[in-house]
């Protein structure tokens, strides 16, 4: 085999032309022997290898005898000394392929974008799932790193009550609504942030520009970000509408037992309508120990009034839905000129009124699920209750952050799907001063609503229609580089 290859090496060496004064350098000239050897060289599979020159090659030296006549003699193989050996490593280790090695984070995240790469859906190409993955990947992600950052931040801030507090409450009562609580209503800044990151990583490894060259219209590089921020959307709207307000009830009990307590406990001069002709009155009621003073009831027929329940105290039970017990009291009904009176020392009753309805604290409707929301605005409005634009306000919210996940998407892809001068750094750096500039024009527009300046859908939606211009200004900007 290596006579074959010699032969047609000598065969198919190039020759300088006869007139030629100089002489034809070939590319084998210029490799050096040892290199040489190194490429021609076979090992046992017929595959090349490199030297390991243990020893040196046997070498023939001419030499006179005694006669005078020229005779070949041997030369004994030499051994190869430590710094050739080094030489001959370092040129071993330099062909040999280098590994990046990646750290847990990025080696699971990465598994998650490519599980949901593989995923067959109906309609979705192979790019689609691929920004796809690259999308949920990073916004998982981003999820995790900024909600250690929070957690580290409270923490701090509320150390004495943790370590006041058992273990076992502090894990599962708090963190365990805290974290997720949070991640839901910080996610329109992590799919900001998230879009911005993986769009500007591809725009700068020239992966957007490979999809539009090969025919790709920017509409249609568009498509798998909607089904990403689609995802989320969904996710997001069913976790603040129905999962995460039952989960509060947990953690703002443990707050307001260890951190500060913002429950309304005590409540004075309550006047309420219990239904349309029915009025309830309690100069005070203490919710420690269920019990109002100086209790009226009074029912009207039109205009007129048909009966007057009277009682020095009534407690209610929280074991039985709307069950009341009047102490010392006395029923007056009238009925024309004639009054009827009936007096004993307990009776129990039943109105439709929990202490709730009357004691309301600035986070009650953060532990109620939409549905629950909407049943207790309509009760109250119709009780005649003032204070519930705060939970209109929390049930608009749920709504606009849905509607933000779109919104933001459009706007992140838009701003990153370029390469621009200052990098990742410039386009995270703008990404999070709007994301930030969202969350606060919401705050502040909702204020607006609770001051009565307008309603809370039009204060919710109003930064939803800000940012909607914003993107279609920057979405037909960036379709036509």
């Amino acid at each position: 085999m290596k006579f074959l290859k010699s032969f047609f090496r000598r065969k198919n060496k190039p020759v300088a032309p006869e007139n030629a004064d100089e002489k034809l350098t070939t590319a084998n000239d210029l490799i050096p022997e040892t290199l040489s050897a190194a490429v021609h060289s076979e090992d046992d599979t017929g595959s090349c290898a490199a030297p390991k020159p243990e020893v040196m090659a046997e070498e023939k030296e001419v030499a006179t005898d005694a006669d005078g006549n020229i005779v070949e003699v041997e030369k004994e193989t030499a051994e190869v000394s430590e710094p050739e050996k080094k030489v001959a490593d370092e040129f071993e280790d330099e062909f040999k392929p280098k590994k990046k090695k990646k750290s847990a984070i990025g080696r699971f995240f990465k598994a998650i974008g490519r599980g949901i790469s593989k995923i067959h859906i109906p309609g979705v190409k192979i790019m689609d799932r691929y920004i796809l993955g690259k999308f949920m990947g990073t916004y998982f992600m981003v999820i995790l790193l900024m909600l250690a950052v929070i957690a580290m931040f409270d923490v701090t801030e509320k150390l004495d009550a943790f370590l006041s507090a058992p273990l076992k409450e502090t894990l599962f009562d708090y963190f365990a609504s805290f974290l997720p609580y949070f991640a839901n209503q910080l996610s329109p800044l992590f799919v900001f942030i998230s879009v911005i990151f993986f769009t500007s990583k591809m725009a700068g490894n020239s992966e957007i520009t490979a999809i539009l060259s090969s025919g790709i219209s920017f509409r249609r590089l568009l498509r798998p970000y909607m089904i990403g921020a689609a995802i989320i959307a969904a996710m997001t709207f069913v976790l603040s509408n129905y999962i995460i307000p039952p989960t509060n009830v947990r953690r703002i009990a443990y707050t307001n037992k260890y951190v500060k307590n913002k429950r309304v406990d005590y409540g004075n001069n309550i006047q309420l309508q219990v239904s349309p002709g029915v009025v309830m009155y309690m100069s005070r009621f203490d919710n420690t120990n269920k019990t109002g003073y100086n209790f009226s009831l009074d029912k009207f027929q039109g205009k007129t009034l048909a009966s007057r329940m009277t009682a020095r105290s009534i407690t209610y039970d929280s074991l039985k839905t709307y069950r009341w017990t009047a102490h010392d009291y006395m029923i007056r009904t009238f009925k024309g000129t004639r009054e009827n009176i009936r007096k004993g020392a307990s009776i129990d009753t039943v109105i439709t009124v929990e202490p709730r309805d009357f004691l309301i604290a600035v986070n009650d409707q953060e532990m109620l699920t939409s549905p629950q929301i909407t049943e207790y605005v309509e009760r109250q409005r119709k009780r005649g209750v003032a204070n519930i634009t705060a939970f209109e306000v929390e049930r608009e919210k749920r709504y606009a952050a849905t509607a933000a996940a779109f919104i933001l998407t459009l706007i992140g892809m838009s701003l990153s799907s370029r390469k621009s001068k200052g990098g990742l750094g410039l386009n995270i750096g703008v990404g999070l001063a709007l994301s930030f500039s969202y969350i606060l024009f919401s705050t502040i527009t909702s204020s607006f609503a609770l001051s009565g300046l307008t309603t809370p859908f039009i204060a919710m939606q109003i930064p939803n229609v800000v940012y909607l211009l914003i993107a279609i200004v920057l979405y037909i900007r960036a379709s036509k580089y």
